[in-house]
C-alpha cells in the first residue's frame, strides 16, 4: 500500500477544530508524563484531566469527549480502571485510543493491550516495534524504544487496522497512518524529540483528542501527528538542546497558526 502524503491544510484544519471546540480528554496515561501531556493539551486548546480512581474513571469518561489508554506504568489496579473507563466510554459513544507502550517486550501489557483490542479503539498510536509486538508479528524494541524501522511496521499497522477497526498511527521519521485501505504519511520532527519523555505519550493524547473532531478520523490522526512534528521542527530551531526544547516545544504549539500551516 503507497501512502500519500498529508495535505498541510488538513493539519491547519484539524487546528481550528482544537482552538474551536476545545475537547475534553480523559487522560488514564503514565506517571512519567502526566504534566507534559496536559500542558501539551492545554497549548493546543484542548482541555486535558488525568482521573485513574475506577469509581471515577468509570463517571468521566462518559463526561469526557475522548479517553486514552497509555499502559506505560501499568499496575493491576491500573488495569482494572482502564477497564471500566473503556467500557463507560463505549456505552456513551465516545472514542478511545490505545498507546501500547513497551508491549511485546512484557508480558502482563502485552497480554492486556490484546485483551483490549476486542474493545474496538477509535485509534492506536504506537513506535515500530510496539505495533509489530501488538499485531503478533514480532516480540517487540529494547523497553520504550523500537528497534524496527517503519518500513518493516506497516504490514502489521494495516493488518492490526483491519482486525481491530483501528485507525493505526506508525511514529518515526516518517509517521505512518493507516485505516487498513488508506494511509498517509507525515514527514517534519526532529530526532531531538527522541531525547525528552513524553513526546509520543503526549503524540497520543493529541491522537485521541483529534478522534472527538470533525472530519475523517484517518485525516484527523494524521494532522495530529502533523501538529506534533510542526511544532517539533519549530521548537528545535529555537533551542540549544533537550532542556531548552520542551518550553520551546510548548510554545511552538501555542503559536501554531492555522493559515501559515495551510
Amino acid at each position: 500500500m503507497q501512502p500519500d502524503l498529508l495535505n498541510p491544510a488538513h493539519i491547519a484544519t484539524l487546528l481550528q477544530h482544537f482552538r474551536r471546540h476545545s475537547p475534553l480528554v480523559h487522560c488514564m496515561t503514565n506517571d512519567v508524563v502526566q504534566s507534559f501531556t496536559a500542558n501539551v493539551l492545554l497549548a493546543l486548546g484542548a482541555s486535558p484531566a488525568m482521573v485513574i480512581e475506577p469509581e471515577e474513571a468509570v463517571q468521566f469518561s462518559a463526561i469526557a469527549d475522548a479517553l486514552l489508554v497509555n499502559v506505560g506504568t501499568l499496575t493491576a489496579d491500573r488495569a482494572e480502571a482502564m477497564r471500566v473507563a473503556i467500557n463507560s466510554a463505549r456505552e456513551a459513544g465516545k472514542p478511545w485510543t490505545l498507546d501500547p507502550v513497551a508491549v511485546g517486550g512484557l508480558t502482563f501489557r502485552t497480554d492486556f493491550c490484546r485483551e483490549l483490542l476486542i474493545l474496538r479503539p477509535a485509534a492506536i498510536r504506537g513506535n515500530a516495534s510496539e505495533i509489530l509486538a501488538l499485531a503478533g508479528m514480532q516480540a517487540g524494541g529494547r523497553g520504550v524504544d523500537t528497534t524496527d524501522t517503519i518500513r518493516a511496521a506497516l504490514p502489521a499497522a494495516v493488518a492490526l487496522a483491519r482486525q481491530s477497526g483501528a485507525v493505526v498511527a506508525v511514529s518515526g521519521e516518517v509517521d505512518h497512518i493507516t485505516d487498513g485501505e488508506r494511509m498517509l504519511a507525515v514527514p517534519g520532527g526532529d530526532p531531538l524529540m527522541t531525547r525528552v519523555v513524553g513526546t509520543g505519550c503526549a503524540l497520543s493524547a493529541v491522537v485521541a483528542a483529534s478522534c472527538a473532531l470533525p472530519g475523517d478520523r484517518l485525516t484527523n490522526v494524521a494532522a495530529a501527528c502533523g501538529i506534533m512534528a510542526q511544532a517539533g521542527s519549530r521548537a528545535v530551531a529555537a533551542s540549544q538542546g533537550p532542556g531548552s526544547f520542551i518550553p520551546a516545544f510548548l510554545d511552538a504549539l501555542y503559536r501554531l497558526d492555522g493559515e501559515a500551516l495551510a
